[in-house]
């Protein structure tokens, strides 16, 4: 089941990023997030157009890999918290965060917090803790915040 669903999400962005380059097709909204990001990460533009290698790679944290579909998972997962403030703040704290670092280094610095705070749910078995992932926001906002009056 998992990696029948794995497949098929990893299907969708490479069909997505195909029918991009083809430009035969419009784009559905959600389709249009995907390419947006996918465009940020030229990185994986070859892999997405492989499918075969795609549906079928292995991504080891152990071995030090990097999964390409998480990491941009995260950026469309952290841009609907913003979309729709929620948590309560975020979008605050993104835009804040945004003017101090551009749209993409800000959103990397975010995603470090949002799958701290996804570990922490899945450890302690809870929902992820909204109060203290506003705050891991916070320090970022701060530290770029201080970088800047020196």
């Amino acid at each position: 089941m998992i990696s029948d669903e794995r497949e098929k999400l990893r299907l969708f962005y490479c069909d997505t990023w195909i029918k991009h380059l083809d430009q035969n097709e419009a784009l559905s909204p959600l389709e249009q997030q995907i390419t947006a990001v996918i465009k940020e990460h030229p990185e994986y533009h070859k892999l997405l157009e492989n499918k075969e290698a795609s549906i079928n790679a292995d991504y080891l944290p152990e071995m030090g890999d990097s999964n390409p579909f998480l990491h941009m998972g995260m950026h469309l997962g952290l841009r609907e918290q913003v979309s729709t403030n929620r948590p309560a703040g975020i979008a605050e704290l993104y835009q804040s965060i945004v003017a101090l670092k551009g749209v993409h280094d800000a959103e990397h610095e975010m995603i470090e917090c949002l799958a701290e705070s996804i570990w922490q749910a899945q450890q302690n078995q809870t929902m992820p803790d909204e109060v203290q992932y506003l705050e891991c926001l916070g320090k970022i906002q701060q530290k770029h915040s201080n970088k800047r009056k020196l």
